[in-house]
């Protein structure tokens, strides 16, 4: 089967070619970026990603998303850079990555049984011209009621630590669910492509 050949775009009002640059670590992001066939590099942000008082969630992954793009642009003066971030609310508390054992047990439990609602900040940066795209994009999950055992089981199985809500849906964390409900499937595993595709487009970016 011959190799797909990965594309590479001019931005339509300037002759240089344009570097695009996903602004995560999370190689959940990047192999979603990559159904688009772009030639793109990753760069880890590494910023603080603690919500501030008074933040709501919304606010919050939307400030993370542009922060994340803001900090990478600073060292290109000719790219397109990309930033998202993933986060839920249960029980009054906004929920990120759990980076524990202990922390996803914990989180997943509390979800057991109810509806919740996960909100996945995305921001497109231009470098050469300061224009931005931002949107937040929310996806609801609700959750069977879960016993103790397959909580444990699951984790040891999947090891999700990295994940926001403590649970894979592309693989086997679609088991814990019984319903999902948004219009962008890929939302939920991190970068919502749909969206995406069309900022990209906006900012000159041409896409099949």
């Amino acid at each position: 089967m011959p190799k797909i050949k990965r594309k590479s775009y001019v931005r339509r009002d300037y002759i240089s070619p344009i570097r695009i640059i996903l602004a995560s670590s999370s190689p959940y992001r990047k192999e979603l970026l990559e159904r688009l066939q772009l030639e793109f590099s990753t760069e880890s942000p590494n910023i603080d990603e603690e919500c501030l008082e008074g933040e709501s969630i919304e606010q919050y992954v939307a400030r993370l998303a542009e922060t994340k793009t803001k900090h990478v642009a600073t060292s290109y003066s000719n790219a397109i850079v990309i930033g998202s971030d993933q986060a839920l609310e249960c029980d009054g508390k906004i929920l990120g990555k759990p980076g524990t054992y202990e922390n996803a047990k914990q989180q997943l439990m509390a979800m057991s049984n109810k509806t919740l609602s996960f909100y996945t900040g995305l921001c497109v940066f231009d470098s050469s011209t300061d224009k931005s795209e931002k949107d937040v994009i929310i996806y609801r999950v609700s959750f069977r009621k879960l016993e103790e055992q397959e909580i444990e089981d699951y984790l040891l199985k999947e090891q999700p630590y990295n994940c926001a809500g403590s649970f894979m849906s592309e693989r086997l964390g679609v088991s814990l669910m019984s319903k999902m409900e948004g219009e962008d499937p890929t939302a939920l595993i991190g970068l919502p492509l749909i969206r995406l595709c069309q900022m990209l487009r906006n900012l000159g970016v041409k896409l099949p």
